[in-house]
Parts: C-alpha cells; structure tokens; sequence
C-alpha cells in the first residue's frame, strides 16, 4: 500500500524525534546497568584510590555498579580518550586527574582536546601537594629551603612522579617563583620517588599529602610547608608555601567527567550524588585522612577549575619547555 504523501511526512518527522526521546528516556531510568568508570593510572595510585571510594558511594545510592576499570598509561590519555570516544549516555565516566590540565601542552599532537570534548560533572577533592625534605637537608623552613638551594647552586634535586605529574610542576612552580633552581629527577610513580627521598637519593619533594603524609608522620620525610594557600588540618602547625612565595599555589584535584553530550539530567544526577557522598561523615573522614578537602559544587564549577588549571599549567610547561617522555 502506497502512503499518502502528509501521512508519510508525518511519520518522518515522528522518526526524526525519536533519538532525543529515547535519551531522554534512559536519563529517567539511569543507571538501568552497570557504569564504567575509568581510571588512567594503575591500582593503588591516588586517582584509583579516589576513584573506587567514589565509586563504591554512587553504587549503593543509585542501585548499579560504577566499576573502575583501569586503563593506565601517556599521564591518564589513554583512559580519557576512550572516555571521549565513547556514546555520550552516562555509562562511561572518567575519573580526572590533575594531569589533564597539562597534558595538552605536554602532549601536542592528542587525538582530542579535553576542555572541547569531555563533560565536566563533579569536582571529588583538592589534595595539597607538600614540599617535604630529607631530614638530613639543615632546612626546616621554606626561607631556609631557597637560601640553602642559592647558597648552594646545582647541588639540591627534587624528585617527582613522572615528567608532568602534580608533583613535578609543582617543583618547577617553585623553581620559577623562587629562582630556587632545583634538579628535577622523574620517577615512575610517587612509590620509587618516596623510596629514593627518604633514601637521601634525592634530598627535595613536592608530593601529594597520600603520598607523603605516613612517611612525614612516622618522622621519615619532613614537611616545610603545604602548597594549597590554606593551610591543611591534616598536618596542623604546617604553612603554606605562599605565606613565604604570595600567589604560590599547586594542589592536585580530582573528579569526574564523561563524554561531551551526555545528557545534562544524567550529569546533574551523578553531580548532585557525589555531592551528597562528600558531605557523608565516613567518605569526609577519609578524605580529611588522606589530607584532601572537598571540592563540591556545580558541573560548571568543576569545568571551570579545569579551564583555569589547563591555562595556569600549560604557560609553566611551555615557558620551561617541558615535553613528555
């Protein structure tokens, strides 16, 4: 039977509709199966460690798994572009590292621009990197620590995580504000670097507080100073480097976001959980124990952040000229 030429028309336009309603129909009934969530570092490192505890939080509130799946590898690139490669319908998330606000200037010819084609959807937490030394180094302070370094010229090292890690271009930050001229040594994760530091290997760090904190607390390492510019209520009587070096700032942050199109219900949903897991007493003991401080707020707050970070750290990176391994 032929149809006729209106009723044809009608049942295109009725086709053509479609696809925003059958989005917005799982957005109503999300998560219907289990999320992926991917972590672009290995087992045990910090982003993992953030990602399963967030992970474990929205399970339980929304009924479905959020599995890590870890997918380490070129600073968290690999993870973020299958992240990005990925349908846009929530069931692919990707847990940000501070690492995507330099990977662009490190890593000139990825196959996608993160700010362009990811989805912020929630900030987790804001980690204080904590300039720590050897306690054979005669500095106990920030000012000790750069007129050692001067008086001193090319004999300081710092170590850190990897060539573009938090905790190297915290060190070059420190460098650049300070004329301070300390040797960069990269490792391949914060374990050898700590290892190497509390050895005497190299006598200088900038590593996060997970990172630090057991071996500052068991009196291995010692800490002059904090780089968030407030102070962190997991080492009390600690400064900051900026009540020394005004403006110095270089934290690590984490969060999560997802494919550019994700529905924006399914954005405000995960956004407004993970919200709710970092005001819970047990999730916020962990984070204070981890040196880490909330980091709630909007989608576009957490997108902000990331624009912000991606400007600051890319402008150290080109002005040192650092390029990846």
């Amino acid at each position: 039977m032929t149809l006729p030429r209106r009723k044809f028309l009608q049942l295109s336009a009725s086709a053509v509709a479609l696809p925003p309603l059958s989005r917005l129909a799982r957005a109503d009934t999300y998560p219907s199966h289990p999320v992926r969530l991917l972590v672009g570092f290995a087992a045990g490192s910090t982003t993992d460690i953030l990602g399963r505890l967030i992970g474990q939080w929205l399970s339980q509130r929304l009924g479905q798994q959020f599995v890590v799946e870890n997918r380490p590898g070129a600073g968290g690139n690999i993870a973020a572009e299958e992240m990005i490669k990925s349908t846009p319908d929530g069931y692919t998330l990707y847990m940000v590292p501070p690492a995507v606000a330099a990977n662009g200037a490190l890593y000139p010819h990825l196959n996608f621009d993160f700010i362009r084609d990811a989805t912020a959807v929630a900030g987790v937490v804001r980690v204080p990197n904590v300039a720590e030394v050897n306690p054979s180094l005669p500095v106990k302070t920030i000012p000790e620590l750069i007129a050692y370094a001067k008086a001193n010229p090319g004999k300081l090292s710092f170590e850190s995580a990897g060539i573009g890690t938090a905790s190297h271009l915290a060190g070059q930050l420190f460098n650049a504000m300070t004329g301070a001229n300390l040797q960069h040594v990269p490792y391949r994760g914060d374990g050898p670097a700590m290892v190497d530091l509390i050895a005497g290997q190299v006598q200088v760090g900038f590593a996060t507080m997970t990172a630090s904190i057991g071996h500052i607390r068991s009196g291995q390492l010692r800490a002059l100073a904090v780089t968030t510019l407030k102070r962190s209520d997991a080492l009390p009587g600690v400064p900051t480097v900026a009540e020394t070096v005004p403006g110095f700032e270089a934290s690590s942050w984490f969060g999560i976001a997802a494919p550019k199109g994700t529905p924006a219900d399914i954005v405000a949903l995960i956004n407004r959980e993970t919200n709710a897991g970092l005001a819970d007493a047990t999730i916020a003991a962990r984070l204070t124990d981890m040196g880490g401080m909330a980091l709630t707020g909007s989608p576009a707050d957490f997108g902000k952040l990331i624009t912000d970070e991606t400007e600051k750290w890319g402008k150290v990176i080109r002005d040192a000229g650092i390029k990846a391994e």
